[in-house]
């Protein structure tokens, strides 16, 4: 408490507490952004109404937590994301107006129905911001961007969603075989029953994966408190791992950020269930198994790797890969490309906002 009253004393200890709060928004916005994600095919084959599927998902998005607590032992998503961004390049401004833009461009895409990434607005935020702060892109150069950090997540923009693909394609392929001489009637039965269980492993995925994001951000926002604000002295020593520090001290908010997440998903996000749910392609029980529990397997390994991937690209692959089964003109390619694109502007377009933004700020 002392710590608190003490931030509410300076300028940039009041700027940490706004900030906390707008990532714990953008957390919320982030959960009925994305809960299509996890939810879409469990509505749109009716195996739970709208208001039962998001309580069902929001469950699952907080239990993640005690998920990465207590069985990986760690956040390493939260981690990767705090260290997109060189160091001498992060103040609290820049992260104000990387936290702005993201929260900017999910409103904009969910208010249109894109399904686009929440997890690479914030990082494009990010280091849009930085670049700014920098002094733009000519005087940046190589500096600013920790590329062993950034690159993979920019590889999984078409990764996550071709793994999704592949693994969707196998795991449906050998249900259809396993399945060849099942009473059809029955099977659906037991397959409407399954997609409970699926959809329930993704909804874990997507609460580990997204909810550390937020986490990652408010760290390195904290981080950069104790170093140049209070000069902490545990955060001064040398070797010593900050965000493991930041996660031990500020334990309350690992569990914010996967309540928050848990309770947008509870606000739902009816427009995206219908592109994710029907407008790719036409999707059964069966289908949505095999499209959750690829897209569940998915973002467990990059979880384990630490890459922050996006749980909206894993699963439209996999809904393709299902799609492809049937035949290739079962997808509708037309939707598709026009996802692509969202997906490979959002990280340039919240970096511009975010740089736009930030020049803003710096003339108070």
């Amino acid at each position: 408490m002392d710590f608190f009253l003490e931030m509410l004393g300076n300028s940039q200890g009041i700027l940490l507490i706004v900030i906390i709060i707008l990532a714990l928004g953008f957390d919320y916005i982030n959960g009925f952004h994305d809960a299509a994600n996890s939810i879409a095919t469990i509505v749109t084959t009716r195996v739970l109404s709208p208001f039962m599927a998001v309580l069902w998902a929001a469950m699952f998005n907080f239990a993640a937590y005690f998920i990465s607590l207590y069985i990986i032992g760690e956040f390493k998503i939260g981690n990767t994301i705090a260290k997109s961004v060189s160091e001498q390049f992060i103040t609290l401004e820049v992260i104000l107006a990387g936290l702005i833009a993201a929260i900017i461009w999910n409103l904009m895409t969910w208010k249109l129905g894109i399904p686009s990434s929440s997890s690479h607005t914030l990082i494009g935020g990010f280091i849009g911001a930085a670049v700014a702060h920098a002094g733009g892109f000519s005087a940046a150069g190589e500096h600013v961007i920790v590329y062993a950090k950034v690159i993979p997540i920019f590889l999984f923009i078409f990764a996550a969603p071709l793994l999704g693909m592949i693994l969707a394609y196998l795991i449906t392929v050998a249900i259809l075989w396993i399945c060849r001489k099942s009473n059809p009637h029955k099977a659906d039965k037991w397959f409407k029953k399954l997609q409970l269980v699926s959809s329930a492993l993704f909804s874990l995925g997507h609460g580990g994966n997204d909810a550390q994001k937020v986490m990652g951000i408010i760290g390195a926002a904290v981080i950069f408190y104790h170093v140049n604000v209070d000069k902490d002295p545990a955060y001064l020593a040398d070797n010593v791992d900050t965000f493991k520090l930041f996660v031990e001290h500020w334990w309350w908010v690992p569990l914010a950020s996967f309540i928050f997440i848990g309770l947008g998903t509870m606000s739902g996000g009816w427009k995206i269930v219908k592109t994710m749910g029907s407008k790719i392609t036409k999707v059964t029980p069966l289908e949505g198994v095999a499209a959750e529990t690829a897209g569940a397997i998915s973002l467990y390994v990059t979880e384990h790797l630490g890459v922050p991937v996006s749980t909206t690209h894993t699963i439209s692959g996999s809904i393709i890969g299902v799609g492809i089964t049937k035949r290739i003109s079962a997808v509708r390619w037309g939707v598709t490309i026009s996802l692509l694109w969202a997906w490979i502007l959002t990280i340039p377009v919240s970096a511009l906002i975010a740089m736009g933004i930030y020049y803003i700020i710096s003339l108070f």
